[in-house]
């Protein structure tokens, strides 16, 4: 989501912060280079990434059942899907791949990356184009590499949006993207932290809502407007 700057009352944090640090979200003395924040984050989400794996469970009064997560918008698994994946778990490693070149791609671009609480309540993340700066709450890392990577990629579609309204530090505007919402997320923005935002912070959120779930999309439209 887009930070409070949008309406005029950012604040810039004036406080270090390690870019990318799940391990220690306090800020260190001294820097740590871009392997080491790539690794650290990779090796926490992979941890994260086995609870996506379905798991036979012992029943009280004898047999099993069968337990797997499932996200918003995806089908019910058949009893066979859920043999096929057990057999195959899924790896993430293509979702890894896209938060390692987004992550590299916005650095290079000056931007400055925390895994800290967003300053706007409720928010799972947020881009502040006044301080340069995108947070994403740390407990984020617990959700994996498919929910982060698309949170990440949310983001990069905000910072996309801000080289659209003249640099990275300008106000965002939109891309002129399709805003239409798959079912799941029609009424994201009648919840907080969107019940109070105004109707050009809507439009840039529905933008990026629209597209987050298309992994490759952030980092082609930070090389296309940045």
């Amino acid at each position: 989501m887009l930070a409070a700057a949008l309406a005029g009352l950012a604040e810039s944090s004036r406080r270090p912060a390690d870019a990318f640090r799940p391990q220690n979200p306090r800020p260190q003395n001294g820097s740590v280079s871009q392997g080491d924040g790539d690794d650290r984050l990779l090796q926490q989400l992979a941890i994260a990434d086995r609870q996506w794996r379905p798991r036979v469970e012992p029943l009280p009064g004898g047999g099993t059942r069968y337990v797997y997560r499932r996200r918003p918008g995806e089908p019910e698994l058949t009893l066979g899907q859920i043999k096929e994946l057990m057999r195959d778990p899924p790896t993430f490693a293509d979702e890894r791949q896209r938060i390692v070149d987004l992550r590299r791609a916005l650095l290079a671009l000056g931007v400055r990356l925390e895994l800290r609480q967003p300053h706007k309540p409720g928010a799972a993340a947020e881009w502040d184009p006044a301080a340069r700066t995108l947070r994403i709450k740390p407990a984020l890392v617990a959700k994996g590499s498919a929910e982060f990577a698309k949170v990440l990629n949310h983001e990069a579609i905000h910072v996309a949006q801000s080289c659209q309204g003249g640099g990275i530090g300008a106000l965002p505007r939109p891309l002129g993207l399709p805003q239409q919402l798959p079912a799941h997320l029609q009424s994201v923005l009648q919840h907080p932290p969107y019940t109070r935002a105004s109707a050009t912070e809507r439009a840039l959120e529905r933008e990026a809502y629209a597209h987050q779930d298309r992994l490759n999309l952030g980092l082609a439209l930070l090389n296309l407007h940045c």
